[in-house]
Parts: structure tokens; sequence; C-alpha cells
């Protein structure tokens, strides 16, 4: 098979309308393609950046909009029995027409489409055109025949195959994008080509084994040769003509095993099949690296409730995750290099798991490739969230089809171990009064509990499926009846299967996280805005206030300002500016997560996972993110750092006492002295123990405190420290609110030293100084820190390296509002 890409020459037009402004009417715009509208109308200057102050808003035409891409290529030289139009992604109610008739249409981004355009190509030039509907005009008209389903937001995303998030979230914007979105070709065979190759890896008894399902396509009957290959070993199987589907079967002995990143390496081996005629001749190919792995999830009933562990191979895996939100509204600017880049801001905090939410898409072959090499593992949903989905026609065969699809696709990547119905469905019907406004109509669930768990069972069955997040499965602990008779437990309880904890941003403070064992949590989050240099281009307010008009625009929560409030009120002084403002919220957000990972993470092996909402930002906005969307680290990275080492020392309230409590999840013995001091905030040493540690590989130990350490003289003057040698950060514990102790005003030096490619800070302290941090960005927009949110006793130095392309003013580094302190 010969592929001819159609990647150029594309140009772009609005079909007239009466929202359409009269600047785009009957001009021809140059068009990218992969690409989108917004970015071809950006690229042309027709429409201003929609990430900046509240442009997004004016720009909401777009989605309503009808849009025509044209294109005109010359026929593919030679004699191909067969030309396919292949179009990996079309965003997504699209009209495809060749020469004027028309060859297809489709109605979901989240598939790929294929058609037969031998007949249609002329010798010469030939010309193309894709027509792509108004998405919200095509949902709506859903909308109205099914009846409307209960959803989180005002729009109609439920109603079609699309992006979700496109339409609007609490943290993205709303921009209903159109496009050929990913790559479109012509396809020119013979005889035969490979249509699906689904590998099926498993390894047991020392045996790797890959199951090979090949399905062929003919465009000539007479029988076909399936060859595949994979370290050194070799098998091959024939298709007779009239039939489309090949087993063959690879058996590798004693394969080097793939395995999560900080448990071991990942060992990829390239698997080449190939297709080749009676004679010889090869018609087609396609290749992937896989792993060599197992991974199983144990869902037994216990004395707490019901699990939920990974294992991978046979080793039980503490999940430290994060959720994974589109990098980017638009796809196209989401480059293989970028995901790199965020993958290793990941494993830089000690992540070893992404799951991809089901508002976003599933994510491009790039994804999947890095997660394979870094090691990380991948919990894909199915792409469904927050909303009451329709079964009825076309929108059961389009997620059948979608499903197919994405599972054959994906099956291959060892990264990938955990496929999940959906986000917060079953548990929206259960508590978001969806039933009464529902009445009787569907919304989704013979998806989750029967459609998907169906596809899976047969095209994956080397991986688990989990209904939803969060679910809590049945009362024998499967994750759906099997017709015994067993009870459904309520889709959020967190003694069952995955839990998501929402009450602590939502109503409560964040020490409410103490109150929660669970067995898993999928999702739970603080919000802060992104970093200054973020917010300075994005928003042009003068002055920058925490509710200017850009930063409420770029604020999508609601309440989520008066939520940020609430919070600083519960732990910190009023902040006396923005500067002030801006370093608590971060600071808020960074503690509130520490504190939920280290309490979740101090009950090992009960919680066998954490994931943390969320990763990364799509565009520049106030959010639950650790990496904002300029790609800039907040002080939550720093934290999850911390909180998600592999060795973590952290003190805990137990049975009315505290505790000291080190958790190892590496695979070998952790054996160190370690003490615990309890100090004035002179750094005067009032009680002090010592414990000799000694934690298996991966478990956790609790030593309770003794009562001269857990009890202090003078709550607000007073605080504990513990430590357990190099390489191990030391754990604080403060028995007072900040707003309630009386720091002594910071005093210390700072010191600025350049080398090449940066510069030292040198900080010592004369007073404690609390959550030391340092803001280059404040400096340069492409200035970036090692470390923030340091605790210095009296006496104690710490030094920052900050790394930065350009000279700058040093001496500021050391002052505020760049150096911070909580005093």
């Amino acid at each position: 098979m010969t592929r001819h890409s159609l990647s150029e020459g594309w140009v772009l037009r609005a079909v007239p309308g009466p929202q359409v402004p009269p600047e785009i009417v009957d001009r021809a715009v140059p068009a990218t393609v992969p690409g989108c509208v917004h970015t071809d109308l950006l690229a042309a200057g027709f429409i201003p950046d929609p990430y900046l102050d509240d442009n997004e808003t004016a720009l909401a035409w777009i989605g309503r909009t009808d849009w025509v891409y044209e294109t005109t290529f010359d026929r593919p030289a030679g004699d191909a029995d067969r030309v396919d139009l292949a179009c990996a992604g079309l965003d997504t109610v699209a009209t495809v027409t060749l020469n004027g008739a028309e060859v297809g249409r489709t109605e979901n981004m989240h598939r790929g489409h294929r058609f037969d355009v031998t007949s249609a190509l002329r010798p010469g030039a030939n010309t193309l055109t894709v027509r792509l509907d108004s998405p919200y005009r095509y949902a709506e008209a859903h909308r109205d025949r099914l009846g409307d389903r209960p959803n989180a937001y005002p729009e109609p995303f439920n109603f079609i195959r699309k992006t979700a998030c496109n339409f609007g979230w609490d943290w993205g914007p709303t921009v209903v994008t159109a496009g050929i979105w990913q790559d479109i070709a012509l396809d020119a065979w013979s005889t035969a080509r490979l249509a699906t190759v689904r590998p099926l890896v498993t390894v047991a008894g020392g045996v790797g084994r890959v199951e090979l399902r090949v399905e062929v396509e003919h465009a000539a009957e007479e029988p076909v040769t399936v060859r595949a290959e994979v370290a050194g070993v070799a098998a091959e199987a024939v298709v007779a003509a009239g039939q489309r589907t090949a087993a063959l079967t690879v058996e590798v002995r004693d394969p080097a095993l793939w395995w999560p990143r900080g448990y071991g390496d990942q060992p990829l081996h390239p698997l080449a099949v190939t297709l080749h005629a009676a004679d010889g001749r090869k018609l087609d190919a396609w290749s992937r690296r896989i792993g060599f792995r197992t991974v199983r999830l144990d869902t037994a009933p216990d004395e707490h409730g019901s699990a939920f562990a990974l294992h991978v191979n046979d080793v039980p895996v503490f999940v430290r995750g994060v959720n994974w939100i589109p990098d980017d509204a638009f796809p196209n600017r989401v480059t293989r290099q970028r995901l790199a880049e965020r993958f290793d801001q990941a494993a830089g905090a000690n992540i070893n798991l992404l799951r991809v939410w089901g508002g976003g898409r599933y994510e491009s072959e790039d994804f999947y490739e890095l997660a394979d090499e870094r090691g990380l593992l991948v919990q894909q949903d199915f792409l469904f969230a927050c909303a009451a989905y329709p079964e009825e026609e076309p929108f059961g065969s389009e997620v059948e089809a979608e499903a197919r699809e994405q599972v054959t696709r994906l099956a291959a990547h060892p990264s990938l171990v955990l496929w999940t119905g959906n986000n917060e469905n079953i548990w929206g019907w259960r508590d978001w009064d969806w039933q009464e406004p529902l009445a009787g109509r569907t919304w989704g669930r013979g998806y989750y509990l029967d459609l998907l768990p169906r596809i899976v069972a047969e095209l994956d069955p080397t991986r688990p499926y989990w209904p939803g997040s969060p679910w809590s499965g049945w009362s024998d602990g499967s994750g759906w009846s099997d017709g015994s008779g067993s009870e459904e437990i309520h889709p959020n309880d967190p003694a069952h299967g995955t839990t998501h904890i929402w009450d602590v941003w939502n109503t409560d403070d964040y020490t409410k996280y103490r109150e929660y064992v669970p067995r898993f949590v999928a999702e739970f989050g603080y919000q802060a805005p992104p970093a200054y240099a973020t917010l300075r281009r994005a928003i042009s307010d003068d002055p920058l206030a925490h509710d200017s008009p850009g930063m409420a625009h770029h604020q999508k929560a609601i309440g989520g300002d008066a939520k940020l409030q609430r919070g600083l009120d519960a732990h910190l002084p009023p902040p006396v500016d923005f500067d002030e403002w801006h370093y608590f919220t971060q600071l808020n957000q960074a503690r509130a997560i520490q504190l939920g990972v280290e309490h979740f993470r101090s009950h090992r092996p009960v919680c066998a996972g954490t994931i943390v909402w969320q990763l990364n930002d799509c565009w520049p906005v106030t959010s639950w993110s650790a990496i904002d969307g300029d790609g800039r680290r907040k002080p939550l990275w720093y934290a999850l750092r911390r909180a998600y080492a592999d060795r973590l020392l952290t003190v805990q309230p137990r049975d009315g006492g505290l505790a000291l409590v080190a958790v190892n999840e590496t695979g070998r013995p952790w054996r160190a002295p370690a003490t615990v001091t309890r100090l004035t905030l002179d750094g005067e040493a009032r009680a002090k123990t010592t414990y000799d540690l000694d934690v298996p590989a991966y478990a956790s130990v609790t030593l309770e405190l003794p009562a001269d350490l857990a009890r202090p003289e003078e709550a607000r003057r007073e605080l504990l420290v513990a430590e357990a040698g190099q390489g191990v950060e030391r754990a604080f514990w403060f028995f007072a609110e900040d707003r309630d102790i009386p720091w002594p005003v910071a005093d210390h030096e700072a010191t600025a030293e350049l080398f090449d490619g940066g510069v030292r800070v040198r900080v010592t302290a004369r007073t404690i100084l609390r959550d030391l941090a340092l803001f280059p960005d404040r400096l340069d927009p492409a200035a970036e820190v090692d470390d923030a949110l340091i605790t210095l006793l009296p006496g104690e130095s710490t030094t920052f390296t900050v790394r930065a392309p350009r000279p700058f003013d040093v001496t500021a580094l050391t002052i505020r509002p760049v150096l911070r302190t909580v005093n």
C-alpha cells in the first residue's frame, strides 16, 4: 500500500450566515491540515487569540457556523486496484465530496473513516471538499428529537460525539472547534491490505506470548499471507480467498519484562506485521513496539470493604497518579515535544500514572508511545463525562464503532493498564437529581455496564475494565453484575472501588481529607491561579487583582474565588495585596494536596492509589492543575514531588495523638535512624525521640509518638520536625494554623551568584522562614527554579538554582515579591 498525504493546499471558507462577521464572508483563508478553524483564523489575523482576556466570548459564533475546507491534488500515479480516502479524524459533522460527488459523511470526532474513491478520481487535478456543519446545530437537533438529558453545564455536549470540554468546563474555555484534526491521505493498494492488527500480549511461566488478530480487506479474491516477527521469532498464517481474518501467535522465551517507572526498566520490542500476495509481493505493513508485562486488578472483598489495587507483573503498584486533560483546546498545537515536556514534568514529580479523563479525547500515538518509553501507566476513560448520554441511534452505533476502533488501536501499548467506562455519570444518576428529569429515558448505563465491558472482553481481555470513575462495584466485589443477585454499592463509597472527593473543594476545609480512608482516590483537587508570567501574558487588567475582569473571566469554577477565600481564611493571615494573594492561594493549593496525598499514602495498603485532579491545563486559567496553561510549574508541582516521593516521612494524627508514618515505595527495605523533635519557633528543642526505621519493600510503618512530643506546651509557638537522613525530605507538623501563629518577622540573608546558564540564590535564616519560595518568572517568563516551599529553621540555609536563557537583575531574586515566605 502506498500513502499519499493530502496535508497541503487547503483553504477554508465560512458558509454565509447572519452570525458570520463581514470580514470573513467570502474570504478564502489558508488552512493548516491537521488543524482547526480557530487556529487558521488566528494565523490569518481574522480573530484575536481566544485565550487572552475575554476574547473567547466574542468568538462563540465560530461554533455556530458551517465551514468548508477545500484542496486540489493530482491523482496518484500507478494502477492500484483501490484508492481510499483515509480520514483519521474529522471534527465532527462532515460531508466529504470529491469532484462534486459525495463520497461519505461522518458525525464522530473520536473515530476514523475510510471511503473508496477509486471511481470518483479523475486524471489530473481533483478537488476534495470537506463541509463541517455547526456542532451546535447537530447537537441541539438531536437533543430536541430525543429529549434533553441532565449534564453539568448548559451546553449540549452529550448529544454529539465530540470532545466534551470544547463546550467549556469549570477549567476550560468554550471554543467549539471544527476542522480536519488528524491526518488525511489517499491510500492506493492492490490485492489486499491490513485493515486492523490487534496484538494481545501476555506473559506466563517465563514465556511472552503475542496473539495477533488480523483483519484483511481484499480487492481481489486470492489468498494472502500474514507474517509477524518480534524479538527474532516469527510466525505466519494464510488468509484464504473470501476470508477476512487471521490469528497467529508468536512466543518469546524469557523476555525482559516491561515495568512501571520506579519498579524496573521499560524494554520495548519492535513487532512487525507484513501482508504478502501469493507470489511473495509485500502488499502492506504495520509495526509497533510492545512490552511484555501482565496487569490485573484486585477487587476482592476484605475487612475494610473491597480492594481496588493494580498489580503489574504480580507486584502491587501504589498508584501515584494525576488526571490528564487535553493539553490544548486545539489539538494540532500539541506536538510530541510538548507531550514529552509534560511527561518529563510528571516523572519529575514522582508520578507513575496518568488518567486520560473522559471529557477529553483519546490521545495521539505520540502520547501512548511516550508513556511506554517512560514507564508511565495510563488509565483510559471512554469518552463520557458529567452528563446523561442517549443510547438511541445514531449514538449507539457510533459509540460501538468508536470503542472498537480505540480498543484495537491502543491494545499494543504496555503503558495502558485500565479501561474505565465513564467519568462521574453513574454517580450523577445516583446523586445529582437526574432521575426525575430523565423520566425513564436512556442515560448511558447500557454503555458502561453492557456494551463497553463486552467490547473490552472481546477485543482486549489482557486488561481490566471498570465501569466508571467513581464506581464501587457490586457486593460480590465484581465490577458489574453477573446475575448472581449481588447488590450494587453506592458508586462513590470510599470503602469500595474508586472514589472522588469533591466536598473538600466545594464545601469543606482540606483537613477533611483525613476523615477518609478510601480504597483508591481517583479524583481530588484544590485550585490556585497560574504562574504570574502566565497571568500577565493572558490578562491585560491594570491593575491586576483577584477580582479584576480578566481574572474573573479566567476563573471558570462556580464560586471559585469564594472557595479560594474560604481556604485562605481557614489557614493563612489576610493577604495585604495581590502579590500576597497570589502566593497564598498557590501555597494553599500545594498544602491541601500534599496533606491529602500524605494522609492517603499513610494508610497504605488499605488505600492503593491516588489520582490528583489535575496535572495540566489547556489554557491560562485559575484551576486545579500543577502545570499551568503555559507549561509553568505551580508550587503544587513541588509539593507533589515531595508527597509522591519513593520514601515518604510524614506526621499524621492517629487515635487522638500523633504518629510518625514511613512509607517505602521501593523494592528494597528502608532501614535508617529517624528523629522527631518538638521545637519552638526560635529553634529551641523541648523534646526529642529516636526510632530505628525498618520498613519493608512496598510497605508502610506507623510509629506512635510519645505524649511529650504530641502535646505541646504552647501550641501557637511550637512545631515538630521529623528527619530520617540524607535523601529523604523531612516532615513538619505545626500545632496551629499560620493565621494564629505569632510569627517572627522574617530575618534572613539572601545572596545571588551568577553561573553559566543561571543564578544560585542562597538564603540563610536568622528566624524561622515558613514555606520559602522563589518566583523568577516575575523577572523573566522563561526562568525556572529547582525547588519551592522550603521551611528553614533559625541558622539553616538553602540554595535555589534559577535557570534562565537571558541575564536579568539578579538582586531582584532576593527581595519581595520574587522571594516570598509566609512570615
